[in-house]
């Protein structure tokens, strides 16, 4: 959200917010003002989306400017009612805690497993936002929620531990200078190694927004990375993936879309998303890695890797893919990307070493049989 000015209010939608109605948008960003006020304010004209008048019922996009009126004094003899929140457990407060894997003054970035909702929603009691007490550590303000993750999506998640750092990160969000990158395993191999998908994304009709898919005629514009680490035969290819715009489901659309789902995911992939041979059936979408300028001036920025969840680091294993090749290809640095030759020289000794271990592998059975 944008800084508020004296009188009239008016805020950005971000990437997190698109699509969501606007009474939604209220509940999460201005809670203070209920439905009835916002009702009021849409009747009377005040309440505008890029300015045009607008209702509680209508969806707002990335990028897209709400006008807010000014904020309301409270009528003498009210008092602001205090958000009763729900005692954590200790364990609840230790499993929070250790999800943490880097914490400064400003914020601290959870390595979401997967499973976990980023947010709370209907049927949704458990998740990242109703754990951010056990966080707040010596702040006395809450930690805030500046972007999401799946649910089933695991990995980086930053959290701003204050309002400026909140307001700094959703700014830097919203101008695509955070750099996320992450990890899939999806099925069968790309043909164009290193491409770009540009499909636009809608939400999918008689789904009540839970599905999106790619709408060429009325949905919003999409734009992924995707390169190919390593690939296991025909079957399955481990790929490195960049979001270059915010949309719901974005990678998971775009990767089904190219006829290349991510593996284990059902959703957008039905049946072909999922692989024999002992490979799990969990979403392998990861967050790898999250970039980003600090909000104190003089920090160097925060650069953080999260490391991958059993089911994903199993597949790996059992594939024989090995995770330093995807480190040494990694694209979010502002370094040049690997040329042709020397993701040819890496994938060639990587290759080599597989081999080799193989051979031992095949050496020591034989051994045994003997034996």
């Amino acid at each position: 959200m944008s800084e508020m000015s004296k009188d009239v209010r008016q805020f950005i939608v971000q990437a997190d917010d698109d699509g969501i109605r606007l009474d939604r948008w209220f509940k999460r960003h201005l809670p203070d003002a209920n439905f009835n006020l916002v009702s009021r304010w849409a009747r009377t004209g005040q309440l505008r989306v890029d300015g045009a008048r607008a209702t509680p019922g209508d969806r707002v996009t990335q990028g897209q400017t709400i006008r807010v009126p000014p904020a309301e004094a409270p009528k003498p003899g009210t008092a602001k009612p205090k958000i009763i929140r729900r005692k954590l457990s200790d364990d609840e407060i230790e499993f929070a805690e250790s999800l943490v894997i880097y914490k400064d003054e400003q914020a601290f970035v959870l390595n979401k497993p997967p499973g976990l909702a980023t947010q709370g929603g209907t049927k949704t009691t458990e998740h990242v936002d109703g754990l951010l007490d056990a966080l707040q550590y010596e702040n006395e303000g809450r930690p805030k929620l500046v972007h999401r993750l799946d649910k089933d999506t695991s990995g980086a998640l930053l959290i701003a531990r204050t309002s400026r750092a909140a307001a700094y990160f959703s700014k830097h969000f919203s101008g695509r200078s955070a750099k996320k990158l992450y990890w899939a395993l999806v099925v069968g191999v790309p043909e164009i190694e290193d491409g770009m998908i540009d499909l636009p994304i809608g939400k999918q009709p008689g789904t009540g927004g839970e599905k999106m898919h790619v709408d060429p005629k009325e949905g919003q514009p999409a734009r992924s990375r995707y390169r190919v680490i390593e690939q296991a035969g025909n079957r399955t290819a481990w790929v490195e993936l960049q979001p270059l715009t915010g949309r719901t489901h974005q990678l998971r659309v775009h990767m089904a879309a190219i006829g290349h789902p991510i593996v284990g995911d059902g959703k957008y992939g039905l049946q072909d998303a999922f692989l024999t041979g002992g490979i799990s059936r969990k979403m392998h979408l990861h967050a790898r890695r999250i970039k980003i300028d600090h909000p104190d001036e003089g920090h160097d920025k925060i650069d953080v890797t999260a490391e991958l969840p059993d089911h994903f680091a199993e597949s790996m294993k059992t594939l024989g893919f090995d995770i330093a090749l995807g480190d040494a290809s990694d694209a979010i640095d502002d370094r040049a990307p690997l040329s042709r030759e020397q993701k040819k020289s890496i994938a060639k000794a990587h290759a080599k070493s597989v081999r080799k271990e193989r051979r031992g592998e095949r050496r020591g059975r034989g051994e045994a049989r003997k034996k």
